[in-house]
């Protein structure tokens, strides 16, 4: 799921941001759909029923999640990025305690804090002035928005149980995440900027839709299953330990000992939320 910031980074520069998104879920409906046609055919009358709910997860998790976070990229530094996009896990563990009864206890609230520290460890570089001085952009509600719709998608992807298969799901909530984000492309090329069918726009897209997109949405859906919404919200913290990682390796960006603070902070932050989890189990 971090490799989706190489395509914040990379990938902007040569697609403009809806377009990117919009292409992105086309493009994974279009590999996943020769392989669940079929079943889809045979389960229309679970479609049918399920159809409202498969159109909210794909606005909020391919729609919202899609287009937010490369518009606020726009007018936001990564630094209040990385920042406000940690809030989802906290939306998604208020959200589920309020509407889903989902208990929090003393030992998750302290993981909780210890992957909060460790990440703010990272993004401020270890230096508190950097935090102090920050200042904030209407990209930033673009960021906001999209944590929003990220805890709400994981929510309920959880919740509204289905029987339809994985990839039958996964299959129609990128077609749905596509369907929202037509009428704000067909905006975006008339009225701002228009796409560019190059070479570099089909291997961003490609990449968009395998990586950060099949692959890691298949097994944050899987993860899930297994954990449940709140505990499989930390993961998003880990998110920003593999962006650094790939800033190492792809941008030649340093890896500082803030880093290596911060890193060992997340972790036992999620070692305390999974302990008291398996301890249930």
């Amino acid at each position: 799921m971090a490799s989706n910031l190489i395509v914040a980074r990379g990938g902007v520069e040569y697609v403009p941001p809806i377009s990117l998104a919009f292409w992105r879920w086309t493009v994974v409906f279009l590999i996943l759909l020769p392989f669940t046609y079929i079943s889809l055919r045979k389960s229309y009358g679970i479609m049918k029923k399920e159809y409202k709910k498969l159109f909210f997860l794909g606005a909020t998790g391919c729609g919202v999640c899609g287009a937010f976070p490369f518009l606020a990229g726009q007018t936001t530094t990564v630094t209040n990025m990385g920042i406000i996009y940690t809030s989802s896990p906290v939306f998604i563990i208020l959200i589920s305690s309020i509407f889903f009864n989902e208990k929090i206890n003393l030992t998750k609230i302290i993981g909780l804090i210890a992957c909060l520290i460790g990440v703010f460890a990272i993004i401020i570089k270890g230096d508190l002035y950097l935090l102090i001085n920050l200042n904030f952009t209407i990209g930033d509600l673009w960021m906001l928005a999209a944590a929003i719709g990220w805890a709400l998608y994981s929510i309920y992807l959880f919740y509204w149980k289905t029987k339809l298969e994985i990839f039958q799901r996964f299959t129609l909530i990128a077609f749905f995440g596509a369907v929202s984000l037509l009428p704000f492309y067909i905006s975006e090329e008339i009225f701002f900027e228009r796409t560019i069918f190059n070479k570099e726009f089909f291997m961003w897209v490609v990449f968009a839709a395998v990586s950060p997109g099949i692959v890691a949405f298949t097994l944050y859906t899987m993860a899930q299953k297994k954990l449940g919404a709140s505990l499989t919200g930390f993961t998003l913290y880990i998110f920003t330990i593999y962006g650094a990682i790939y800033g190492y390796f792809l941008f030649e960006e340093k890896l500082e000992n803030y880093h290596f603070v911060g890193t060992m902070l997340v972790f036992f932050g999620i070692y305390l939320a999974k302990k008291k989890n398996v301890q249930k189990n």
